[in-house]
């Protein structure tokens, strides 16, 4: 799915934790399908994971998960969120550090509906307001780590350009283009940084009993803008569900329509890169743009 990605199979993992983690040598190994496309996961047993970067940029956000996910568990959020059993580092001919977590149960939210997606867009306000009532005292600032998420829109000017070019034909460019000039023109975060997940969408949540239960993959974790956050609105909720996670995520309005902005370049950057690679995460940015788009209509 990434033009500069390896290859990582199980028998490399079990190099890997044979060498690393004795203990756990003899556990069954076995891939774990996912449309995430920075790491690659391998279940060992029932109750671990093996998470291992595929590319260079990812493997950064690998020292920084094993910083900040202990003191946020510590937080109580009121969704799961992965715990760090072990640091691994590279070896077997595989050249980056890589971590092992407990795991979670439950089914992503691409593959498992919720039973009732307005208590989810509820369950994820509350999940944002906690997040950022963390002290974010020494926290990341936006950068390579985060792809940064947390930063200002127009930083991503360049990159949603050269997408909107890419995607002509495809998608209604002239009005995607208007609504990214809308978003860049919004006034920037003046408050303080703030905790950000920095990648929610549904790839990224997960379903249990037919509710969220929990929010995987803290990569792109920052502490910034928190409309970065507030885009999950369009990439993982329907119009009719925006306004029960605006009640428990109470923002001004120049921050909601940042989130929509945030979204909207997610999802136009995304698409012509995955559009061939990874079908499903090509399909939920196409819905991403026409949400957008019909949302300013």
């Amino acid at each position: 799915m990434q033009v500069d990605e390896v290859e990582i199979d199980a028998a490399t993992v079990r190099g890997l934790v044979a060498a690393q983690f004795p203990d756990w040598a003899d556990l069954p190994i076995q891939r774990v399908r996912s449309t995430g496309t920075d790491n690659a996961m391998f279940r060992l047993g029932t109750d671990l994971v093996a998470r291992l970067p595929r590319t260079l940029a990812a493997m950064w956000q690998v020292d920084k998960e094993h910083r900040w996910l202990p003191p946020l568990a510590e937080a109580d959020l009121p969704l799961a969120i992965p715990t760090l059993l072990g640091k691994g580092a590279p070896a077997q001919g595989y050249d980056w550090p890589w971590s092992i977590y407990r795991w979670l149960e439950g089914e992503d939210a691409t593959t498992q509906p919720v039973a009732d997606l307005r208590q989810a867009a509820a369950a994820l306000g509350h999940f944002i307001a906690a997040l950022h009532q963390v002290d974010p005292t020494d926290g990341p600032p936006p950068g390579e780590h985060s792809f940064w998420r947390g930063d200002t829109l127009s930083e991503r000017s360049p990159e949603v350009r050269e997408a909107l070019i890419a995607l002509e034909g495809m998608i209604d460019t002239e009005a995607a283009s208007a609504a990214w000039d809308e978003a860049c023109q919004l006034p920037v975060w003046s408050g303080p940084p703030l905790w950000v997940h920095g990648d929610l969408y549904a790839g990224n949540l997960l379903v249990q009993r037919g509710q969220l239960s929990a929010v995987i993959d803290f990569g792109a974790l920052a502490v910034g803008d928190p409309a970065c956050d507030v885009m999950v609105a369009w990439t993982y909720l329907s119009s009719e569900t925006r306004e029960v996670f605006r009640e428990t995520l109470p923002v001004d309005e120049a921050t909601w329509a940042r989130g929509r902005g945030w979204a909207l370049s997610v999802a136009l950057i995304g698409l012509p890169y995955y559009r061939s690679s990874n079908p499903v995460w090509a399909a939920i940015a196409r819905r991403i743009i026409d949400d957008v788009i019909a949302d300013r209509s």
